[in-house]
């Protein structure tokens, strides 16, 4: 099993580079995202996934453990393979991920090349599940506590369905769920849990725009 290489990256294509580890080459599938951050010429160490096939050993290689985490996950899913969780990880880095399962975004999981609204309704439910408590309440309510000590923001329900107003209503001014959900946690973390809707909204409008 191999988990970690480090050399020189020969050569870059599509989906694929070849490292070369001591004059041997190794042929390994990468998102988009690691792609862009490889150079031929540039000595880098990937994190590798080995999958064993009855014909062949296929290499994936990741950027950071974090990218190869959820890789390992995404392709838990019923109908997700390795070249569509590749394809996810191209466009959400891990915490662009976790905050549209937070969020419950599926347009942000279309967006990657083969997943339609079947798929990403399914990973959306499964990882909900199986990454921890991601929904709206308590992934707002594992900020970090106030220098005063107290408790995170957003642990009431009362808080927690004003987030979720606030979260809806930035969404109908056209921002992404995504987008309005980072906003509006980080707004409730920086008011309180006794922030009103209104108030969520136009710090969240405040964050948006920085």
């Amino acid at each position: 099993m191999i988990a970690k290489l480090t050399g020189i990256v020969d050569s870059i294509g599509t989906d694929w580079l070849i490292l070369d580890v001591n004059g041997v080459g190794y042929l390994l599938s990468c998102s988009n995202r690691t792609l862009s951050r490889m150079a031929v010429g540039e000595r880098v160490s990937l994190v590798v996934e080995t999958f064993v096939r009855e014909e062949r050993i296929v290499l994936h290689g990741f950027g950071d453990a974090g990218e190869r985490d959820w890789f390992k996950l995404l392709t838990t899913i019923q109908g997700v393979g390795a070249r569509l969780a590749l394809s996810i990880l191209g466009v959400l880095d891990p915490d662009q991920l976790t905050r549209a399962i937070a969020a419950q975004d599926k347009t942000a999981l279309i967006r990657a090349d083969g997943v339609g609204p079947k798929v990403a309704a399914r990973i959306l439910n499964e990882l909900k599940d199986k990454v921890g408590h991601l929904s709206l309440g308590p992934a707002a309510a594992n900020a970090p506590a106030t220098a005063k000590g107290a408790a995170p923001a957003l642990a009431s329900s009362a808080a927690n369905t004003a987030l979720a107003d606030a979260v809806s209503a930035l969404v109908n001014l056209g921002y992404g769920r995504s987008e309005a959900f980072g906003a509006v946690v980080a707004a409730g973390r920086a008011l309180g849990d006794e922030a009103s809707v209104s108030d969520l909204i136009r710090q969240g409008l405040k964050e948006l725009s920085q």
